[in-house]
């Protein structure tokens, strides 16, 4: 059975006093609106709608909770970069995030979601720059890679891995496809190590 496999909905927060207190550990993920992260979740769960897919991004608009059992929890956070939001939505979603990410002790380890084809955005960046100091380890899935021909993904892996090498040194990356099923198993041995109980 896999780590996911009992992945159950939880709760949703929209503001940060019902965060809940569980005593345990949680991972979140997070990643540019239409980068394939609620495909991800639900591929790693075996689950058709956990986490909500949609044709319109941004649909995530609340930090949703996921069991995984034994007091940990997967985080579902809103996707970042998409304008068609009203400002002061965007500005209660990036307040929340900014509080959550930086300070959230629970918080062990941030799994970022990138578009294989255009990994590494400017916005990505600003991320990974901004949450490294919390010396918190961060695992980057590069979705969508059954878009890519063989040679391609392997080609962006090795450029996004010997960037990350260079500027961000606690974080990791894989190829990952939820179309193919492909990364499955290596995403799920990176979280169940953060995962584990000390």
């Amino acid at each position: 059975m896999g780590l996911f496999s009992q992945a159950a909905f939880f709760t949703t927060v929209n503001e940060l006093h019902a965060l809940p207190l569980h005593g345990g550990k949680e991972v979140a993920f997070v990643g540019r609106s239409n980068a394939g992260k609620s495909s991800a979740i639900n591929t790693l769960a075996n689950h058709v709608r956990l986490a909500y897919t949609s044709k319109t991004p941004g649909r995530t608009q609340h930090l949703n909770y996921f069991s995984l059992g034994d007091s940990r929890f997967l985080v579902d956070l809103p996707g970042y970069g998409y304008a068609k939001v009203p400002p002061a939505i965007k500005a209660h979603w990036e307040n929340l995030l900014n509080v959550y990410l930086q300070t959230r002790d629970a918080l062990c380890g941030l799994v970022v979601i990138m578009d294989a084809r255009h990994p590494l955005s400017e916005l990505d960046e600003r991320l990974l720059e901004w949450f490294m100091p919390t010396g918190k380890p961060v695992h980057i899935l590069l979705t969508k890679s059954d878009k890519l021909s063989r040679q391609q993904a392997t080609l962006t892996l090795n450029q996004v891995k010997s960037h990350i090498n260079e500027f961000y040194p606690n974080c990791t990356v894989q190829l990952f496809s939820s179309f193919k099923k492909v990364g499955v198993e290596e995403a799920e041995v990176v979280i169940a190590r953060w995962l584990a109980t000390d």
